[in-house]
């Protein structure tokens, strides 16, 4: 079973490369083909043609951006926002390429060359952005800022674009289509472009996220675009040939956000459920498609964990409402929390339900799990909040729990909330080493661990709403 499961990875994933592959030599191949025989290469000048299909390019990629900026900030996902600024660069640039091309035929000036190189310079760096880590320093700062960046950035473009329309005729030292520069610009685009393909690729691989690889060709037809850019000559069949490029990196992101977001229901329905009271209906709004993916996957493997994150998730909202933690706080509480133990997916059967004592060998593989979970949520646009959460919810109050052995308010506070909500909900629940505790004997262990384990103020929040028989709290999950 284990070979065949093997054999079954294996060919999938040559499928992907292989798709890949076609789906990138294709069109350079066809311009190399036109190239080597100029008798097929036709001259097709359509200032006009051309107008259209960098509209379309544009409108396409602008109404992309704003449906991806407003869903990153409801998803609390920093990648979409990064890709949201990335096509609202290309949609910017280009219809600036786009409108000066029939007023500027006779190349008195060299603001179609221009728009056309920056559109995907500033496309490609927000993309390339968007494959880091997001525990990385610029990364960090940028998330603090993430409700301005969609606003900000289309305001720059904006200004931006003015300039170069309204100062073309002053600009002529601009010179990006230079032999040098426009070289160089090749080089850095692919370069950065190479890096993002191969970073969304291998996350497609451990994840299966449709955005993750749409990304991916994306980012492959980009390159493909600015090559064939730079050797074709303008006019010709093989020059039209990078327009449809960049045409299918857009129509590629239009297919990787339908196919990712199909699941969560109308937009409509998900503002609504922004703001609802009740913690189950809250939580599945605030439910992104990366966390709705990886509690299928925790649910194939171990179904008390999937259900184990659910109720830590809901029992630490209300923990936050009592706390009086704002809303964005919430928000990241929910997704992390049901999330927090996503790295125990790595670890063995034999020893995540071992109805004996760990060895210390085996104590040390289930520790690992907080850093596995970190790890794989940050490759996923997870905010430094949640992130927060899946790392340190095991950290104690006095310094002697782990990663990273943090103690008091080092620990951050979503995390401090988190520890009382996941502990509570272990103990009163039956596994297959112990039967379940009652809420009594449960709030009894956790009292006595107030300062040392846990946060006294987090205990004292669960007191004061669980109650004597803790009846309502519970009631919350079913």
């Amino acid at each position: 079973m284990l070979a065949k499961g093997g054999r079954r990875i294996l060919n999938n994933q040559a499928k992907i490369y292989l798709y890949l592959l076609l789906s990138l030599s294709v069109p350079l191949i066809l311009f190399i083909v036109l190239q080597i025989n100029p008798a097929w290469d036709y001259h097709l000048h359509s200032p006009d043609g051309h107008f259209y299909i960098v509209s379309i390019v544009s409108s396409a990629a602008f109404a992309l951006a704003i449906a991806a900026g407003v869903a990153a900030i409801r998803l609390r996902n920093l990648k979409i926002s990064f890709l949201s600024l990335s096509f609202v660069s290309l949609a910017a640039l280009c219809l600036v390429h786009g409108l000066s091309t029939p007023r500027d035929v006779a190349g008195a000036t060299t603001l179609p060359s221009n728009a056309a190189q920056l559109s995907i310079l500033l496309a490609v760096m927000w993309l390339w952005l968007s494959s880091m880590s997001s525990n990385r320093r610029i990364i960090v700062w940028l998330s603090a800022h993430q409700r301005w960046l969609l606003p900000i950035w289309t305001a720059s473009m904006i200004i931006l674009c003015a300039v170069l329309w309204l100062f073309a005729n002053q600009m002529s030292w601009l010179q990006l289509k230079q032999e040098t520069i426009k070289w160089a610009a090749t080089l850095l685009i692919t370069g950065l472009n190479i890096w993002t393909m191969y970073r969304y690729l291998e996350t497609y691989l451990s994840t299966r996220f449709p955005l993750q690889l749409a990304v991916v060709y994306s980012s492959g037809w980009m390159i493909e675009a600015q090559l064939i850019n730079v050797m074709g000559k303008m006019w010709m069949i093989s020059w039209w040939i990078s327009h449809l490029m960049l045409l299918a990196s857009v129509i590629a992101m239009f297919v990787g956000i339908y196919y990712q977001y199909r699941s969560s229901g109308s937009y409509t329905m998900s503002l609504k459920q922004l703001f609802q009271n009740d913690p189950k209906k809250w939580i599945r709004g605030y439910m992104s498609p990366a966390v709705r993916e990886l509690i299928r996957t925790t649910e194939t493997r171990d179904a008390y964990t999937a259900g184990h994150n659910y109720r830590v998730a809901l029992y630490a909202i209300q923990l936050g409402e009592e706390l009086g933690l704002k809303r964005d706080q919430l928000r990241a509480i929910a997704q992390g929390g049901i999330v927090h133990d996503i790295g125990k997916l790595v670890v063995p059967d034999h020893i995540l339900n071992k109805p004996d004592k760990l060895t210390p060998e085996e104590r040390e593989v289930i520790e690992k799990h907080p850093v596995t979970g970190f790890n794989l949520c940050r490759r996923l646009g997870f905010m430094q909040e949640e992130l927060a959460v899946i790392r340190s919810h095991h950290e104690r109050w006095d310094g002697s729990g782990y990663p990273d052995a943090l103690s008091g308010e080092n620990i951050p506070l979503l995390a401090r909330v988190t520890a009382v909500a996941d502990v509570y909900d272990a103990l009163t629940s039956s596994r297959s080493y112990r039967a379940a505790l009652s809420h009594e004997e449960a709030m009894s262990i956790i009292c006595k661990e107030r300062g040392k384990h846990f946060d006294p103020l987090c205990v004292d929040a669960l007191v004061r709403i669980a109650g004597e028989k803790g009846k309502a709290f519970k009631a919350s999950v079913s």
